[in-house]
């Protein structure tokens, strides 16, 4: 569309996020040709439809052997359309951005000659976290925009800036209400027209590049961290590369690099499996037969928490961060003041290792009150009861429905227990529900709902709004207890097992660091605490005897004062700022196990890291196929997800996938072979076991 004062309106048209295609890239490129062979046309501006600009180019083109087949397209794409069309245009081209500008989205913005936003725009390049890297062109213009630093930072943790942050980096050049957007760029573009405005390319500005020797130090400076804290992430490091090619030897040879680089990482695992995270992430929260009745999410603000012990006082602290109005209940007062203590510790904590500011820990308290009697009930719109007693929480639901409004969802938190059992003393099943956080609270994220038959979908609908809010991602679960608990006890299991049988404690959360986990099996056992964590091990115990591995050493370190991060003496001891040394007593609480428990081996079993963290993760994913065989998740892609709950990393694609990769039969060999050898806590169940004989049928056909 050509307007009267000769400026070309090109809009990038894909609903609902005008995500980029090798179409949209031709038709793109044809419009820009067209109007740059124009007579009627000055200038051109490009933007998005509906308000947004482009949120980067389709995932499903990337993890894929079957798309974008050479190294030619990709390098005709970002070399020939994005430098060679758009910032080689004859004419001014203006970018008018608003809404989301992700990705590709944003590169191609980089590559106009001036970038017009409102304040609320959002701008990323955001590739790095799908397992690939900027490849049309953000490697090399990102960093002659904003300098080399801020532009590894933005690229390598995927990070996303408002319109008024980039317009302070030298992202974008001047800030408009949307109202204002085209109009504005309408002029912009006349104006580089007319001289009165720089015709800026950005691949070869110079003027915020560091020193060629200030930028390789940058550059290693970035490569160390990343390899400290990311060793398995090579597309990490590959980027690194990129960037400084460009740097050094120019931002042509930059940008076949990029393209190189872009070919190779887009068929990776790593790829694949960040990919199908992010897929399994967005299918998660579409639940058959209640998301899709167009039920409206009812707002959940105030909630009660009844028992203000650990985990009570630890849900407590996460929801009044978030600024939820807490009621927090205990039987007497005296209790209910060391629950409030409590609450107050775990505030006082994270801010000491700067979780939360000193500001946030004072507006939070504000928002908890603490009672003795149900008589503050009758406006909660959500109750969480957090004790142990299975009978006492039949009781408690039954009190509940003389307190509570007939719309408050009355929830347990307990992971162990039945929900189907805690309705039988009341009229109120349709509105009963477990809602397990991840322990520590405001730190993992994932909440898991657990539904029954009579749950109302509605119910449902609010639980997931509600963790939408909390910032978790909701795992929504039929009829049965939690599944991450259930995968974090096979986790500390079979890693208790390797310490019973001579592996050294620190060698085994080194091998499983080494692996990706967030944690090492012992060091996440002190994160949770020991307390919450023998609980968590003891109820599986009790609910499935028949394949537990029940070690001591927790309980003889309990009697000894350890407690964990909270008390700073667990596996590890603690600073100030909870850094974490090893306990020089471990050694000492092993040789007590031996002492007293007949069974243990004590002779020194020597296993490589890989050895060791297939030993402790097979267990897991045998319990994972255990939860598949069960039905209890709507997707085995859910549990992928899950996983992520306990750490596990996702640039493997969570267990379920990770698994699929290794082969069912590598698997099953493996812990048939431990089960025989060790302990039948390693057998195979029959559900993993029917996917090697399905794999193996097909391999026959």
């Amino acid at each position: 569309m050509v307007g009267e004062d000769g400026v070309a309106i090109i809009t990038i048209n894909n609903p609902p996020l005008n995500l980029l295609s090798m179409d949209v890239m031709i038709s793109l490129k044809e419009s820009i040709e067209e109007a740059s062979s124009r007579d009627d046309v000055k200038a051109i501006v490009l933007t998005g439809r509906n308000g947004k600009f482009s949120a980067g180019f389709q995932l499903t083109t990337f993890g894929n052997k079957e798309r974008i087949k050479s190294s030619r397209e990709l390098g005709y794409m970002s070399i020939e359309v994005v430098t060679g069309i758009i910032e080689a245009c004859r004419k001014p081209l203006v970018a008018a951005i608003e809404g989301p500008s992700f990705g590709g989205g944003l590169e191609i913005a980089l590559a106009c000659h001036a970038r017009i936003s409102t304040s609320t725009a959002q701008l990323g390049l955001t590739e790095l976290q799908y397992g690939i890297l900027p490849g049309f062109g953000g490697t090399q213009r990102l960093p002659r925009l904003v300098g080399l630093s801020k532009a590894l930072e933005m690229i390598l943790t995927s990070k996303r800036v408002n319109g008024n942050e980039a317009q302070l980096l030298g992202l974008v050049d001047v800030i408009v209400p949307s109202y204002e957007l085209l109009s504005t760029a309408r002029e912009w573009a006349l104006d580089i027209q007319n001289c009165r405005r720089p015709w800026a390319v950005s691949l070869f500005r110079t003027d915020r590049l560091s020193p060629l020797s200030e930028a390789r130090t940058i550059c290693r400076s970035a490569r160390d961290l990343v390899q400290k804290q990311s060793p398995n992430l090579i597309h990490l490091l590959l980027c690194i590369d990129v960037i400084e090619e460009g740097i050094v030897n120019g931002p042509l040879w930059g940008l076949w690099k990029e393209a190189e680089a872009l070919q190779e990482l887009r068929q990776s695992n790593t790829c694949r499996s960040l990919i199908h995270i992010f897929f399994a992430q967005r299918q998660i929260r579409k639940i058959p037969g209640i998301t899709d009745k167009g039920l409206r999410t009812r707002e959940i603000n105030k909630i009660a928490i009844i028992s203000a012990g650990v985990v009570g006082s630890m849900i407590a602290s996460a929801l009044i961060l978030r600024k939820f109005h807490v009621i927090l209940k205990e039987e007497d007062e005296v209790s209910l003041l060391n629950g409030i203590k409590l609450v107050e510790d775990n505030l006082h904590r994270w801010a000491t290792i700067g979780k939360i500011s000193s500001q946030m820990l004072e507006n939070s308290i504000t928002f908890l009150d603490g009672v003795v009697s149900y008589d503050h009930f009758k406006d909660v719109d959500l109750v969480i009861e957090t004790t142990s007693d299975t009978l006492l929480k039949q009781q408690i639901f039954a009190d509940l429905e003389a307190y509570c409004s007939q719309q408050c969802i009355l929830a347990c938190s307990t992971s162990n227990i039945n929900v189907n059992l805690l309705g039988e003393k009341t009229k109120s099943s349709n509105r009963i529900v477990g809602l397990h956080f991840m322990s520590p609270a405001p730190g993992l994220p994932l909440l898991e709902i657990v539904y029954t038959e009579k749950t109302s979908p509605q119910v449902i609908v609010d639980l997931m709004g509600f963790s939408s809010k909390l910032g978790k991602t909701p795992v929504v679960l039929q009829s049965f207890t939690g599944i991450v608990n259930r995968m974090l006890c096979l986790y500390f299991q079979a890693a208790l097992f390797l310490i019973d049988y001579g592996i050294d404690v620190y060698q085994i959360d080194q091998a499983l660091t080494t692996f990706g986990m967030q944690f090492g099996p012992f060091r996440m056992i002190d994160l949770l605490g020991l307390g919450i964590s023998a609980a968590q091990i003891t109820q599986f115990v009790e609910c499935f005897p028949g394949r537990s591995y029940n070690s001591i050493l927790i309980p003889i370190m309990q009697e000894n004062g350890c407690e964990g991060e909270s008390n700073r003496k667990g596996f590890y001891v603690y600073d100030d700022q909870l850094q974490a040394a090893a306990n020089k007593m471990i050694s000492v609480y092993i040789s007590r196990v031996r002492n007293r428990c007949d069974e243990v081996e004590s002779r020194i079993m020597k296993f490589s890291a890989e050895e060791i963290s297939e030993m402790v993760l097979f267990p897991v994913v045998n319990e994972t196929y255990r939860i598949i065989g069960d039905g209890v998740s709507i997707r085995d892609s859910d549990l992928d997800v899950a996983s992520l709950g306990m750490g596990f990393p996702a640039y493997r694609g969570g267990v379920v996938y990770w698994s699929n990769v290794l082969g069912h039969e590598y698997i099953c060999s493996k812990l048939l072979a431990w089960s025989k050898m060790h302990s039948n806590f390693f057998e195979p169940c029959p559900y993993l076991a029917k996917q090697v004989n399905k794999t193996a049928s097909k391999s026959q056909l």
